[in-house]
């Protein structure tokens, strides 16, 4: 299984950018995605994921601004960032918990290469 993330990169502080992330590989089911985000000396914290329900969950941060979404049948997840913050700059990551095998309920992390977004104020 790998997860690939695209978008990123620089925007004025007000301004957007989207992320997406596409799972690829042999897996039965993706339960749960998400975006993660670090920045150095900080731990990686949780800004918004998504279930199989659809039922989302959002860092309070982010609330208001950020949007995640998933397309099931593209095996993708999508973070649209708007009025983006100085203090939104960091690494994001794409996070997935997978069930690998058909009949099994038991789930694997699995984690994109991280993608920069820098804003500038």
């Amino acid at each position: 299984v790998q997860l690939q993330a695209f978008g990123g990169g620089l925007v004025q502080a007000g301004g957007f950018l989207g992320l997406s992330c596409v799972v690829s590989g042999r897996f039965a089911r993706i339960v749960a995605m998400g975006w993660y985000r670090q920045v150095p000396g900080s731990q990686r914290e949780l800004v918004a994921s998504i279930s199989d329900d659809n039922s989302v969950t959002y860092a309070d941060f982010v609330k208001g601004r950020f949007t995640i979404s998933r397309d099931n049948a593209k095996n993708t997840v999508y973070l649209q960032m708007n009025a983006l913050k100085h203090e939104d700059t960091a690494v994001y990551y794409c996070n997935s918990e997978i069930i690998t095998r058909w009949g099994r309920s038991n789930t694997y992390s699995y984690w994109g290469q991280g993608t920069q977004v820098t804003v500038s104020s």
